[in-house]
């Protein structure tokens, strides 16, 4: 049987996710499109890089998404088993989330493992709080490894910045290979078998979608090198919707395998501005350090002096911020049929993935399986 081509727009952790998912299968060449690749400098266009990340599902209740973390969930417990292949890309940590309310049982995280309620006496200045333990991801090694494990399965990438979705259709990846001839759809043919839409914030203006459902949720972040710090924390204010606009509805502590912490924070709806602002910076350093002392050098503790945010300062690697691909309705996986160009009456289906928000690690997999059933479907039908 011969395989169908999939072409797959966008290379943020979604579509690397979806890619792999879809070229180990078995059944498909798959070719990513990608203007902006993990090996490239950061950029605010590719929000991947900037991200924390953890995970750590939250119940707004949609179970549909509930279910796709937690299938990512158990992908990336196995990934990260000490002498496995991607061990490397996490870091197993004991994680402590603190709110400002008593919660409502039962949690939504109790399926996590070593999951326990913590006692009142326990959560000092919060409410509440539980403890599980979880896995962190060092971003640009975890995206990085996704990268070459698809090129290593077969996988093709080619860097492209596409216009609107018809380039493709009609001209096929090879459209955007200087000196290529296309080959070009016909009217019972197209050049691609169908194409998979992972292009995050950038499908508000892709042609052909235009998607204005899509807004960004820009997240700044500060890292720094505290190697000292082995687990996971998180302060909420339970009261205020995590999807909502809110400067600081809860601060984070996100430790990486490699010695490195991000510290963070911040859902800003609606907010383009693509560099770190210094007065969130500082909030961010003055909410992390009342959430978690131990973040200063233990120098900086001895004697019994008190931390200072200026003994953060002097351990900072990077100041960042990301735009967070949010979706009005939620995140989008589904399959539609598109002409496959202007002389083609052709259909090709177009399988579409984004719109993940803040939960675009910690629900990849879950997604990319849901895209693979779909597009399995679809051309099962075709």
């Amino acid at each position: 049987m011969s395989q169908k081509d999939i072409v797959v727009i966008g290379a943020g952790v979604v579509g690397l996710t979806t890619a792999l998912k879809i070229q180990e299968e078995g059944s498909y060449r798959v070719t990513i499109l990608a203007e902006t690749l993990p090996s490239d400098p950061k950029s605010i266009k590719y929000t991947s890089q900037w991200a924390g990340a953890h995970h750590v599902s939250t119940d707004r209740g949609d179970s549909r998404m509930f279910k796709f973390e937690k299938d990512t969930f158990d992908i990336m417990w196995d990934l990260s088993k000490p002498g496995g292949e991607a061990e490397h890309c996490f870091m197993r940590v004991r994680q402590e989330e603190y709110y400002d309310a008593e919660l409502a049982k039962p949690n939504p995280l109790e399926d996590m493992p070593d999951f326990q309620y913590l006692s009142n006496d326990s959560v000092g200045n919060a409410v509440s709080g539980v403890t599980f333990s979880t896995v962190t991801i060092d971003t640009p090694i975890y995206l990085n490894y996704l990268l070459s494990r698809f090129l290593a399965r077969g996988g093709t990438i080619i860097r492209a910045s596409v216009q609107h979705i018809n380039q493709v259709l009609e001209g096929g990846p090879q459209a955007f290979l200087p000196g290529r001839r296309p080959v070009y759809s016909t009217n019972d043919k197209a050049t691609v078998d169908a194409l998979v839409i992972c292009t995050g914030l950038a499908t508000r203006t892709l042609g052909g979608v235009e998607d204005k459902a899509m807004y960004p949720i820009r997240g700044q972040t500060v890292l720094i090198r505290a190697p000292w710090i082995k687990y996971g924390r998180s302060g909420y204010t339970a009261s205020e919707d995590l999807s909502a606009t809110g400067k600081a509805p809860w601060s984070y502590i996100i430790p990486r395998r490699s010695g490195d912490v991000i510290l963070g924070g911040t859902r800003d709806k609606d907010d383009w501005f693509p560099l770190p602002r210094p007065d969130t910076t500082t909030k961010i350093l003055t909410r992390t350090l009342a959430l978690c002392p131990e973040l200063t050098p233990p120098e900086t503790r001895s004697n019994g002096r008190q931390p200072t945010v200026d003994d953060l300062r002097s351990i900072i690697v990077e100041e960042g911020c990301g735009l967070r691909p949010a979706r009005e309705g939620g995140v989008r996986v589904e399959v539609e049929y598109v002409s496959a160009g202007a002389n083609s009456t052709a259909k090709v289906p177009i399988v579409y993935n984004y719109g993940h928000g803040g939960a675009g690690f910690q629900s990849s997999w879950g997604t990319a399986a849901e895209a693979l059933r779909l597009l399995g479907m679809a051309l099962q039908d075709a």
